[in-house]
C-alpha cells in the first residue's frame, strides 16, 4: 500500500506569517498539536510548528504570542515521505525518528505539500503488527 492510499489529504496548512495566536486557535479548531507551514501559491513546504514549540520556544521565552509569527519558533527540520513511498517504509521512519506523524510531499522534484500520514491513518488502513510495532518503538 502506498502513502497516498491512507494519508490525509489536503492538509490544511498556514502562511508563515500568521501569529502564534492565530495558529493556536487553529490548532484548537482541527484538535491538532502540528500545522505545516506552506506557501499558499504553490504548497512549498517551509516548515512545522508545533503545540510544543509555541510553548518552549515562545511562551517560556517570555514573547508575545499576539505578535510573534510562527516564522520565528518553527521547526525547519521536516521530517517527510513521499506520496508514492510504501506504507510500511513510512511506518519505519516514524518509528525511527519516534515521531508519530509525517508530512507528505508529491515527489522528491517538486516538493510540494500533499498531505500528512499519522500513526493513526496508518491504523485505519495497514495490519495490527505494523502499527504495533511502529508505535512501541515511538513510545521506547
Amino acid at each position: 500500500m502506498r502513502v497516498q492510499d491512507a494519508m490525509t489529504k489536503n492538509a490544511t496548512y498556514i502562511p508563515a506569517a500568521m501569529t502564534l495566536d492565530d495558529a493556536a486557535r487553529k490548532m484548537r479548531e482541527l484538535n491538532s498539536g502540528f500545522l505545516p507551514i506552506a506557501d499558499a501559491n504553490e504548497k512549498k513546504l517551509q516548515g512545522v510548528v508545533t503545540d510544543r514549540d509555541i510553548v518552549l520556544r515562545a511562551v517560556a521565552e517570555g514573547l508575545d504570542p499576539a505578535r510573534t509569527s510562527v516564522e520565528e519558533v518553527k521547526s525547519d527540520a521536516v521530517l517527510f515521505c513521499f506520496q508514492d513511498d510504501d506504507v510500511e517504509k513510512a511506518a519505519r521512519h516514524m518509528h525511527d525518528q519516534q515521531i508519530y506523524r509525517l508530512v507528505v510531499l508529491d515527489d522528491s522534484k517538486h516538493k510540494h505539500l500533499c498531505g500528512v500520514i499519522t500513526l493513526g491513518d496508518i491504523a485505519r488502513e495497514h495490519d495490527a503488527a505494523t502499527v504495533g510495532k511502529t508505535a512501541a518503538g515511538i513510545a521506547a
